[in-house]
């Protein structure tokens, strides 16, 4: 079942996808160019029927002799077909925009603002890309590898009022 999958991109996708199976996992490296008209096929194709989002993060491979620095990971299963696939796409420092699945599953609302907030990746096309984890004011965003441990953040006092 899993092989399903990666096949089905194969052959309608060619050399634009990059797949593996790692881990009892389907890993599809997809170009930031391809990655919607990859992912509506996952979606809107019956033999796949991806309906639920897992999770977004991205991977930050600074000081590991990669390049480019990130990943963006997307993580998709079909509860009708119960197999589930894996989406990555690369941003480097000089273009950390990826387009955003937001617009097909609404369930990458909040984990894309995540990723935007905690690594600094902003998705096309999101509609809300603001922070959501950490407050306005602050500086940087903790979850990249160069982020300093020891840095201070601004004290920021709220007035809270109770209506």
């Amino acid at each position: 079942m899993a092989k399903k999958v990666l096949d089905a991109l194969n052959k309608k996708f060619g050399d634009a996808v990059a797949t593996s199976t790692e881990h009892r996992d389907d890993i599809a490296l997809v170009g930031k160019d391809k990655l919607l008209e990859v992912a509506t096929f996952l979606k809107e194709d019956a033999a796949m029927a991806f309906d639920m989002p897992v999770l977004c993060t991205a991977v930050d491979w600074l000081g590991l002799g990669r390049d480019p620095r990130y990943d963006v990971v997307w993580g998709l299963r079909s509860s009708e077909h119960r197999h589930r696939v894996t989406l990555k796409v690369h941003a480097d420092d000089e273009d950390l925009e990826v387009p955003s699945l937001k617009p097909l599953w609404k369930g990458f609302d909040w984990p894309e603002r995540e990723v935007f907030d905690m690594f600094g990746i902003t998705f096309k096309d999101h509609g809300d890309m603001r922070r959501i984890l950490m407050y306005d004011e602050f500086v940087g965003h903790p979850l990249r590898k160069d982020y300093p441990k020891e840095k201070r953040q601004p004290l920021v006092r709220r007035e809270w009022s109770a209506e």
